[in-house]
């Protein structure tokens, strides 16, 4: 399965700086070495995160998110305590998220030249981590 995940920060709050942003693609891959989540692409704007994410079918997209959200978070608080005071103490992301599967409404590339397009549309918007997808998860 391949997901368009897009997580607000909380508070709309610009706090990916480059070091955050390297920090962050480190924790994805992590992630990936424990659980079969696959991060083909990850990129963002000044206050929201764009994921493109491979996983099996056998894990739902809830736990999915679930799992990137409280994750990143912990160790991005963890790696940047900085971050956490410019968001009052509180949670890294919003509540919500927005999810899609790739396929419902378009292919990987549809969906890549959207999250590229983001860097159009809104000049701070960059790609920060890239991959190829994967055809196991062995």
């Amino acid at each position: 399965m391949l997901y368009h995940l897009v997580c607000p920060i909380k508070y709309q709050r610009n706090v990916l700086s480059d070091d955050v942003e390297m920090s962050l693609v480190e924790v994805c891959r992590n992630i990936s070495e424990r659980y079969e989540i696959h991060f083909v692409e990850i990129g963002a704007d000044e206050n929201h995160v764009h994921f493109l994410i491979q996983s099996v079918p056998k894990i739902s997209v809830e736990i999915i998110v679930r799992t990137v959200k409280s994750i990143t978070a912990k160790e991005l608080f963890r790696l940047h305590p900085e971050v956490k005071s410019k968001l009052w103490g509180g949670n890294f992301w919003t509540s919500g998220y927005y999810v899609n599967t790739v396929g419902q409404y378009g292919n990987e590339d549809v969906i890549q030249k959207y999250i590229q397009n983001q860097e159009e549309e809104k000049t701070v918007y960059k790609t920060f981590n890239k991959n190829q997808l994967r055809l196991s998860f062995e």
